[in-house]
């Protein structure tokens, strides 16, 4: 038997410290080791003994997380860090700023407006999940008891139909999860200026937080990012980011295609989904689109990719080695619906490539 998930919690709450603690500890694969009320007993207990993980609160006394987060980086480069924030607009900044600097993932701390019961529910949906997907990536014999099998769907029959008539992608569409910020940073900065076509972009993330995301992307890129809106008319060279807790899809508006949002159901469990996103533009961009599946816990996306492949729209999958979780990329490129599944560094340049040549064939085939 694996040896089980060592955590450190470290929140000035009390209240949160104790919900963390008692939702993991039920967990049967994961040890709360111990706890801290800020930085500097964090540090110090991690010196000690190294937890395979820390949940770390973004503002606290003595030493705040962006500070503690420092510190674990310079002696610790690999060890998953969570980052937990309120739902605010500070909370949402400087939680962008923990992942730049290397926060592993992120949660949004119960509200006041929450009871216990409700906040142990959320917690435990959210935060045991990504805890083990964290740490299964750095250790590849950890087993999840019971065990966690995903069954992909049966390969697709590869029929590109659309490269074959050489029509260009008219949109390129983006999902990503976690890791994906900065994933889609790295993307978008390396792609070059006057972009000819509009970018569509689902992250999973909670109302505010796409809004920063989309005003980092604007700072770090050579787009001019923003969270979509109701009507907004994809232009070429503009980034539009499905804003928190609504689905981004396009619809047809006589003989324009315009940008729609909706809060229809959640879909994997996600609201904004890379599958009601990429479905919808299925049926509008038909196989006229570049769509690319980035970092991700879960398969979101991949019925979407499957609905794009049927259109024959080229799509492009990260690899494992640098994603921070291959689900959904993985997913999606075990399903052999992948063109290219490729190292982040290489996403961008094959973007621009396959912009300039339609016809390119994927050099890098998708690896089960």
């Amino acid at each position: 038997m694996s040896p089980r998930i060592r955590v450190l919690v470290v929140d000035d709450s009390v209240i949160i410290r104790r919900i963390l603690t008692e939702v993991l500890s039920e967990d049967p694969d994961i040890e709360v080791m111990g706890s801290a009320p800020h930085g500097r007993i964090a540090l110090a207990k991690i010196a000690q003994t190294p937890p395979d993980l820390v949940t770390l609160d973004v503002e606290m006394p003595e030493m705040d997380g962006i500070e503690t987060l420092r510190e674990i980086r310079k002696l610790h480069p690999h060890m998953p860090v969570i980052m937990f924030s309120t739902k605010t607009e500070r909370g949402a900044s400087t939680t962008l700023q923990a992942l730049t600097l290397g926060a592993s993932d992120y949660l949004t701390k119960p509200e006041a407006s929450e009871g216990i019961t409700e906040a142990r529910d959320r917690v435990r949906a959210d935060l045991v999940g990504k805890v083990k997907a964290l740490v299964r990536r750095l250790r590849p014999e950890f087993k999840p008891q019971p065990p966690l099998v995903a069954k992909p769907p049966a390969p697709r029959v590869h029929t590109p139909t659309v490269r074959r008539l050489g029509l260009p992608p008219q949109l390129l569409a983006i999902g990503a999860s976690t890791g994906g910020p900065n994933a889609l940073a790295e993307v978008l900065s390396a792609l070059p200026a006057g972009f000819p076509i509009p970018v569509l972009i689902t992250q999973h993330m909670p109302p505010m937080f796409t809004r920063m995301l989309a005003d980092r992307l604007t700072t770090i890129s050579p787009f001019k990012a923003k969270e979509a809106e109701n009507g907004d008319v994809p232009q070429p060279g503009h980034v539009y980011v499905a804003p928190g807790d609504h689905h981004l899809v396009v619809v047809r508006d006589g003989t324009r295609l315009v940008l729609r949002l909706n809060q229809d159901p959640p879909e994997c469990s996600c609201r904004p989904s890379v599958d009601v996103m990429f479905r919808s533009i299925a049926e509008t961009y038909g196989g006229r689109v570049l769509a690319t599946i980035l970092t991700g816990m879960g398969q979101d996306g991949l019925r979407g990719c499957e609905a794009l492949a049927a259109k024959g729209a080229q799509i492009l999958a990260q690899d494992e080695h640098t994603s921070v979780v291959w689900g959904m990329p993985g997913f999606v490129a075990n399903a052999g619906l992948a063109d290219a599944v490729l190292p982040i560094r290489e996403i961008a340049p094959e973007i621009t490539r396959r912009l300039k040549n339609p016809l390119l064939e994927g050099r890098h085939a998708a690896q089960s």
